[in-house]
């Protein structure tokens, strides 16, 4: 019987009869709310309704109808039904269902053959991540963490958004604060604890770092920003931040009158409530204005808290393109790791792991999948889009192919004092050819193919 069926049921069940002293008895318009005791269990009387089988029309998508364990890429984005159906597995599904979700994660919903059992959940879309919105349409921020990805406990992540001449406010936290610049530009300014002072404009592709404690500012320039936040800790929340409004507003004016050197009366107009990200007097255009100099004098360079990661050119390879920044050269970030990774279509990011860091990664551009794979026998493939958060940990291995017809850019982080992984195509290559043969029955053309150079990103047919 189908719900529709049941419910008609339900209304044509005889009603109640209501009395009301001195008046008639009338029938109610409206079933009660519970059903009749005589509904519970077998009756002879019940007859099943037949011929309701849902006619559902679809068409499979190339390459559904290949080999489960060949795991081709899905493409559901413009099927009318996409069914959980690979190869002589699955069935179809009338649902009810979601059909944007099943579009868009067609490895979730016809998974490959080799899938297996249950890893962690390694994606988080910060569409779906609840956005803060800064006061007078200042900006936004919206994050991830454990509370929405609980495996990733090692780093967190905020996108943040700042309208022309915009503040983040000023701050610190006890997490350590490794940003790249999305898009457009912002000037950040900073206090070491030893008086020490910094301050520096950066643009799209740029990375700053803030160590825990160190109080910072972020003001957008002319054209606004957006930039990626990624912390050293999975419970960061980006709410729970130390604001200076917050350290006025909670602390007692006489109490600060005295710290200051000035009296309560300087304090009349503070804010009320905490301001976050908000408009503020736009920048100077001369950067100097800004430059103050104190008896502790500037940050030295080597210990910058910005680098200029835009200039550096990427290194290329046959699919795409790498460009790494770490301790090496950034020392101040002294256990942030990261890669920026272009994969032209049809190439995708080398089957690898990293032995000593999980791995925090942000989609930039473009489309792709992972399959992430945990000992012994746990693998769960992922489709992801910009704006999507993956997360893989230490010495699991996996890869990131490009999906779609253009360029497909993330960025991974570590934590780690250098980037490094292990690559499976040079560790096989690097191994003596009869140990590989004796275990995997590769045979010596196969042998002879892999390469014993790292390769990071491989080409491919789209």
């Amino acid at each position: 019987m189908s719900f529709q069926s049941l419910a008609r049921g339900l209304f044509l069940l005889p009603a109640f009869l209501s009395a009301v002293e001195g008046a008639p008895t009338k029938r109610s318009t409206n079933p009660p709310l519970r059903g009749s005791e005589a509904l519970v269990g077998y009756s002879s009387t019940e007859k099943i309704a037949t011929g309701t089988k849902p006619d559902i029309e679809y068409s499979l998508v190339p390459g559904q109808t290949a080999n489960p364990d060949l795991g081709l890429y899905l493409d559901f984005e413009n099927a009318d039904n996409p069914q959980p159906i690979r190869g002589g597995i699955g069935s179809d599904d009338p649902g009810p269902r979601n059909y944007w979700y099943d579009r868009i994660n067609s490895d979730k919903l016809a998974p490959p053959g080799t899938d297996n059992g249950l890893t962690i959940n390694a994606q988080w879309p910060l569409g779906l991540s609840h956005n803060r919105l800064g006061i007078d349409n200042a900006g936004w921020a919206r994050q991830e963490n454990i509370e929405l990805m609980p495996a990733a406990t090692e780093m967190a992540g905020v996108d943040m958004r700042l309208e022309p001449g915009a503040y983040r406010e000023l701050h610190w936290h006890v997490a350590a604060e490794w940003s790249l610049v999305l898009n457009g530009s912002c000037r950040i300014q900073a206090v070491n604890e030893n008086g020490e002072t910094f301050i520096d404009d950066v643009s799209a592709g740029d990375v700053w770092f803030f160590p825990p404690g160190v109080p910072h500012s972020i003001q957008a320039l002319d054209e606004g920003v957006e930039f990626l936040l990624v912390f050293d800790q999975g419970s960061f929340d980006e709410d729970n931040t130390f604001l200076a409004t917050e350290v006025f507003l909670h602390t007692p004016l006489s109490v600060l009158a005295k710290d200051l050197g000035v009296p309560v009366s300087a304090f009349d107009n503070i804010p009320d409530d905490e301001l976050y990200i908000f408009q503020g007097t736009p920048a100077p255009e001369d950067i100097e204005e800004q430059n103050v100099t104190t008896a502790s004098g500037v940050i030295p360079r080597t210990q910058s808290y910005s680098y200029h990661f835009s200039e550096q050119p990427a290194h290329e390879v046959a699919g795409g393109s790498v460009k790494i920044v770490d301790p090496l050269t950034f020392p101040i970030a002294s256990n942030f790791s990261a890669a920026i990774v272009t994969v032209h279509p049809g190439g995708m990011r080398e089957i690898h792991w990293h032995p000593t860091s999980d791995e925090w990664t942000f989609f930039i551009e473009g489309q792709g999948r992972a399959t992430l794979f945990t000992a012994v026998d746990s693998a769960t493939t992922f489709d992801y889009r910009a704006g999507d958060v993956a997360y893989f940990p230490q010495s699991n291995s996996h890869y990131i192919e490009n999906t779609g017809d253009s360029d497909l850019v993330f960025v991974e982080v570590l934590q780690a004092t250098e980037f490094t992984d292990m690559a499976l195509g040079q560790w096989l290559a690097s191994t003596p050819k009869q140990i590989v043969k004796d275990t995997l029955h590769l045979s010596n053309e196969t042998l002879a193919a892999l390469n014993t150079t790292k390769q990071y990103v491989v080409s491919g047919k789209t």
